[in-house]
Formats: C-alpha cells, structure tokens, sequence
C-alpha cells in the first residue's frame, strides 16, 4: 500500500513562507510517481497547486498558483516539497498530496497551513 504523508504545516504570518514536504510512509517514490499537490480551505473545493514528476522533475502548476508557489522534489530526501511565499490569510487551509503511478491515485492525511493575519 502506497501512503502519502505531509509534513510541515503551522501558523504563520501573513507574508512569511510556508514550506510543506510530502513523503511516502514506509516506502519510497519511484521512477514513474506524478505528485500533485492540493490544497482545501474551509468551506471550499479542493483546488490543484501543482504538479511534479518525480524522474524528470517536470513541473506544472495551476494558473492561479504560478509565481508564489515552487515544487520540487529531492531524491537523497525521498521527498517532494511545497514551497509557499508571501502567505495570504485566506491561503488558510489542509493541504495534500496524492501520488499517482500505475497501480493508483493514493492520497494522503493532509497537513494545515494557518495564516494569521
């Protein structure tokens, strides 16, 4: 079974950067792996952020998330990471990542990002 796991989500101030990573809980990415990222505020759809590959390291993001939000992944970490700059409060909202490779979509427990203003 193929477990995402988010990390790193806190409260922070309005402006700061938030940085989240996404692992897999007892095993590792391989060649083939997509990682999304997502995010649901309170009340609200889930949203795309973006997207990695994890052998090549394409990225594609949501045209409303390019220029404050980078993804990317690191292999000795075994991690695919969300970067976010210049938080807003209303970027308040459980973040995921799910992991698609052949065998299925699997999706994680998601972390909380909070923005006080």
């Amino acid at each position: 079974q193929v477990q995402p796991a988010e990390s790193g989500g806190g409260v922070v101030q309005a402006g700061d950067s938030l940085t989240l990573s996404c692992s897999v809980s007892g095993g590792t990415f391989v060649g083939d792996d997509m990682v999304a990222w997502y995010r649901q505020a309170p009340g609200k759809e889930r949203e795309v952020i973006g997207t990695i590959t994890w052998d090549a390291g394409s990225r594609h993001y949501a045209d409303s998330m390019r220029g404050r939000f980078t993804i990317y992944r690191n292999y000795h970490e075994n991690r695919a990471w969300l970067h976010m700059n210049g938080r807003k409060p209303e970027e308040t909202a459980s973040y995921y990542c799910d992991i698609q490779r052949d065998s299925g979509v699997y999706w994680g427990q998601g972390t909380q990002g909070t923005d006080s203003s």
